[in-house]
């Protein structure tokens, strides 16, 4: 039966997508095919082979160093401030930003992410039936950020279509920042967050064939990466690491706000209604955990955990979800993984539209046209990873 339903489940996703769809006559579907069979081989390898626990476990191994290697920096400045036995989240998930900021910015200094993330996209572009600077640009948001891409396509945002500059915004939304994946890996398990980022990588370009189909002239398709000055090693490093810190204060500065108007929207409810703010959502979002693949019983709390995300963050929402407090079974806590990690919540839009905007106006007020469409698709890729993984557990 659960296969039965996670089957209406893409269905209705790839329907819900095609409802919103600018140009229904110009689908492309042989690559939305491919991409969903990639999509099922690559969740079965991860979750269910020998091979896919081998490199979930190498990933993780390299992660969890990252984040011993950044506690020796965070001891030596903060160190003490803590009591003994405590965890505090800005120290422990937080900072270790910045450490992970530094080391992209190296990778970025020497050219082997701009070359990885070529290669990557080349291949890409193969199997999507899009184009080059769209599979360079799915694979650079998740390297570098939903923002910091553009920065390297800025000489080509004034020339770009709005069919395309759709595709390349869903993109840098549907996927997360590498420097923020460690964090994520301190309340999620593993293999769920690598999964997703592979995941989400084809989804993006299966939901934007649907919604933004179009023709590429190959004479168009020029990829050009933008360098910027020349910086020095250190210079760049200080950019980078200084970087890393805003990111952490921001992310902390959010947390902080949306998690006290969530604490007083859901006693002002209970107060008035007798019901949670959070309980009312999970009720409202529970048909879409229920095609996902997540039990009947368990939809409610599940719908919850979903609408937290949208509405504030997904570091909120994978709080609410590591605490323990909702009883999920393993299956729904993968499934539920898998949904938030995304940049797939209102504040992206404004993440984005900001990005564009600051490198070239007009672009970025076609963005906020299309943000809550943007918004959409992103989600839809959300719930169409999620679904995908619940074939496999």
């Amino acid at each position: 039966m659960q296969y039965v339903i996670s089957v209406l489940g893409i269905l209705i996703v790839l329907f819900l997508a095609w409802l919103v769809s600018s140009n229904r006559k110009e689908i492309k579907y042989k690559p939305i095919i491919i991409m969903l069979v990639i999509q099922f081989l690559l969740s079965l390898l991860l979750l269910n082979t020998e091979f896919g626990l081998i490199i979930i476990k190498a990933i993780a191994t390299v992660f969890s160093k990252l984040l011993e290697y950044a506690s020796e920096g965070i001891a030596f400045v903060f160190g003490g401030i803590a009591n003994e036995g405590e965890a505090p989240f800005f120290l422990t998930v937080l900072l270790p930003i910045v450490f992970i900021s530094a080391l992209i910015g190296i990778l970025q200094y020497l050219k082997i992410l701009p070359f990885i993330m070529k290669g990557i996209g080349f291949l890409l572009s193969k199997v999507n039936g899009m184009g080059k600077l769209e599979s360079y640009n799915a694979v650079a948001s998740l390297m570098v950020g939903q923002s910091e891409v553009f920065i390297t396509l800025k000489k080509q945002l004034g020339h770009i279509s709005n069919h395309r500059l759709y595709t390349l915004c869903a993109s840098a939304m549907s996927t997360v920042s590498m420097s923020i994946v460690g964090a994520y890996m301190t309340m999620l398990e593993p293999k769920y967050i690598v999964t997703a980022l592979v995941l989400n990588l084809f989804g993006g370009f299966i939901i934007a064939t649907i919604i933004n189909p179009y023709d590429i002239d190959p004479k168009e398709d020029i990829l050009e990466i933008q360098d910027e000055r020349r910086q020095s090693f250190f210079e760049m490093l200080g950019e980078y690491i200084l970087d890393g810190f805003k990111v952490a204060i921001i992310v902390g500065a959010m947390l902080i706000g949306f998690i006290a108007l969530m604490a007083g929207f859901n006693h002002v409810f209970e107060l008035i209604f007798n019901i949670s703010f959070q309980t009312i959502l999970g009720y409202l979002f529970a048909p879409i955990a229920f095609i996902m693949g997540i039990p009947l019983s368990e939809t409610v709390g599940a719908g919850a955990i979903m609408a937290t995300k949208l509405l504030t963050n997904e570091f909120v929402a994978m709080l609410d979800l590591s605490e323990g407090s909702y009883n999920f079974t393993e299956r729904t806590m993968g499934i539920l993984s898998v949904f938030l990690v995304s940049f797939a919540n209102f504040s992206s839009i404004g993440i984005i539209v900001g990005a564009v905007k600051g490198l070239n106006e007009q672009k970025g007020n076609v963005v906020a046209r299309f943000g809550l469409k943007l918004l959409y698709g992103a989600t839809l890729v959300s719930i169409l990873s999620s679904i995908i993984v619940s074939f496999v557990l």
